[in-house]
């Protein structure tokens, strides 16, 4: 997995791990990828040909398969850089369901990338319960 896809694929897994990706979510999705280098750039055409294929990985495989390919082929502060975007991308409509919850603090991301787990676990509960420092 190129590093592109693997940021991807860890903000489609971050808005899709719940099994389902409203307007709202696809949106807010597209908007954190265009405003990025690797993205901006690209087509129409090639954005849906790498979104087509991260679908199709996730629903083959689920979420946590895609998140352990796609960490590793990042570097370290691309990796911070994946968890904050899908930590905003879960919060952005407000509701975080358990599972995003679970995403956020699961072993494939948060200690994968070697961020303090208790400061991960701190920020998360604080989305759930819809703290303003969120």
């Amino acid at each position: 997995m190129t590093p592109s896809e693997a940021f991807a694929a860890i903000a489609l897994a971050a808005v899709a791990c719940d099994g389902s990706l409203d307007r709202d979510e696809a949106h807010a999705l597209r908007a954190q990828l265009e405003a990025r280098t690797p993205y901006r750039d690209r087509t129409e055409a090639a954005i849906g040909a790498l979104f087509d294929g991260l679908l199709s990985e996730l629903r083959a495989h689920g979420w946590e398969q895609l998140l352990t390919r796609a960490i590793p082929s990042l570097t370290a502060e691309q990796q911070e850089t994946a968890l904050a975007m899908a930590a905003q991308l879960v919060h952005c409509d407000r509701v975080v369901q358990p599972v995003e919850a679970e995403l956020l603090l699961s072993e494939h991301i948060g200690a994968s990338i070697g961020v303090v787990e208790d400061r991960v676990r701190r920020a998360v509960t604080r989305m759930v319960q819809g703290g303003a420092d969120a």
